[in-house]
């Protein structure tokens, strides 16, 4: 189930909130609790019990922890890390077993061993970094144990950021777990935050995914390069509004249910560098990189070349986190190579040009990396740049069929939404209280109804986060 579908629409979510407000607030945490794990199971029923046992390790982890404070750090250390090797365990073997043997194998090594057929649990790379920088920010008494198994349940599971994000710090929600309440203009800001989501997602995310799919779909060598630059360039919007519109969704839901969860988007796409884009992109990914892996490794406090060294290995990982393949793997090499070479030449080279060229520098980078990250294979990305430099054949016009004049409008209006453009008009023009109060509901409403109509008439709604 996912949040863009009318069975979550119409039923799951209908009835949960009713539910909840009717009961107490004692009693609120284990309800939200089962709807959450129901709410896995109606995708992954067979796979439920690997986050069930993920829950129960890092409950009974957290406490060992707890208990031995008063010993040596030495046997904190090791629970810990035997808790976070069985978290990793979990998450290599289910996402990445059949990639790691079959590069090896490559090299004719452990030919031995058959590629299995496994399920991919949705999720399980939000789910495990959760639990694990539980049991770190546990282990640097930065939050205190949580004894009650329930609460910490609903840490890992919460449904709203359960398979798409963000990435949740347990000591930014443990207060709202414990204690909570849910205001009108709170539910009220929930359900407009979660309507814009949905707008993002259905309307603009799935209409340009059929011409970016459509795109990818043929032989890259036989684009003509305007429908290259026309497939990355839809592909380079909806990511950003599918990414940020279940973000904008999962922040919404939050608010009904009294959570507040942190941003994870700020229009990326304005950005003037590539430390500036990941300043702005995926916000809790970055931070949690940041804290519990570039940090640790010494940051940028040890010289320079161990500076780069801990990027690069960063960048390695957040490509690995993706999906299991040297596509996404290359894709942080990429981003990574670009955030060093900012800090060796090219960042004082940018605080001296205009800004347009710093944003069209930003943008060539990053639309350059989606196509690594969207292609099916390293060859295919290789050929499909070919052809955005105009080297292909050129021969292939059948995306063309996705262009009609709704699309082309909606790809408009994915380029001015991608910029804060509303804000600034908004600041500039003053609309008098009474109408918006008038203009405000109407507006929402249109997009919900909107969304309603294209998610009836229109099967097309792919749900990108499979992979992560």
């Amino acid at each position: 189930m996912v949040f863009s579908s009318l069975v979550f629409l119409t039923i799951f979510l209908p009835i949960v909130l009713f539910i909840y407000f009717l009961l107490s607030q004692s009693l609120r945490n284990a309800f939200l609790l089962i709807a959450s794990i129901f709410f896995y199971m109606w995708g992954e029923p067979r796979l439920v019990g690997v986050m069930i046992f993920s829950i129960t390790v890092n409950y009974f982890a957290g406490l060992a922890i707890d208990r031995t404070r008063s010993k040596s750090l030495l046997t904190q250390n090791m629970i810990m890390t035997l808790a976070v090797a069985i978290n990793l365990g979990l998450l290599i073997y289910f996402k990445y077993f059949n990639f790691f043997i079959s590069s090896l194998q490559a090299f004719h090594l452990f030919t031995f061993i058959k590629n299995e057929s496994i399920l991919l649990p949705i999720g399980i790379s939000f789910y495990t970094f959760h639990s694990i920088s539980y049991l770190v920010d546990l282990r640097r008494n930065e939050v205190p144990v949580e004894k009650n198994p329930l609460k910490l349940g609903l840490y890992i599971s919460l449904f709203p950021q359960l398979v798409a994000g963000p990435i949740l710090r347990y000591h930014d929600v443990a207060p709202a777990i414990t204690n909570r309440t849910v205001t009108p203009p709170k539910f009220t800001e929930g359900i407009i935050r979660f309507i814009q989501g949905l707008g993002k997602k259905v309307l603009i995310a799935n209409t340009l995914a059929l011409i970016a799919d459509g795109t990818f779909d043929q032989d890259a060598n036989t684009l003509p390069p305007s429908l290259a630059w026309l497939g990355i360039i839809c592909y380079t919007l909806q990511i950003y509004f599918d990414f940020s519109g279940y973000s904008d969704m999962a922040i919404g839901l939050g608010k009904m249910f009294g959570f507040d969860f942190l941003e994870n988007f700020n229009f990326p796409y304005i950005s003037q560098s590539i430390q500036e884009f990941w300043r702005r992109w995926h916000i809790s990914l970055s931070t949690w990189f940041r804290d519990y892996l570039y940090i640790p490794l010494g940051g940028s406090k040890e010289g320079k070349f161990k500076t780069y060294r801990n990027l690069l290995f960063v960048f390695f990982v957040t490509g690995l986190w993706h999906g299991a393949s040297w596509n996404f793997i290359f894709w942080g090499l990429f981003h990574g190579a670009f955030l060093i070479i900012e800090r060796v030449l090219l960042g004082k080279v940018l605080l001296k040009i205009p800004q347009i060229l710093r944003h069209i520098y930003t943008l060539l980078v990053v639309v350059t990396g989606w196509v690594f990250f969207r292609s099916p294979d390293f060859i295919y990305s290789l050929r499909y740049l070919r052809s955005m430099a105009g080297l292909s054949e050129g021969t292939s016009h059948l995306p063309l069929i996705y262009v009609t004049n709704y699309s082309i409008f909606i790809l408009l209006c994915g380029i001015i939404f991608s910029t804060p453009v509303f804000d600034y008009v908004s600041k500039r023009i003053k609309i008098p209280q009474s109408a918006s109060v008038i203009i405000q509901p109407i507006g929402y409403l249109s997009v919900l109804v909107l969304c309603f109509i294209e998610l009836a008439q229109n099967s097309y709604n792919p749900f990108i986060y499979f992979r992560f």
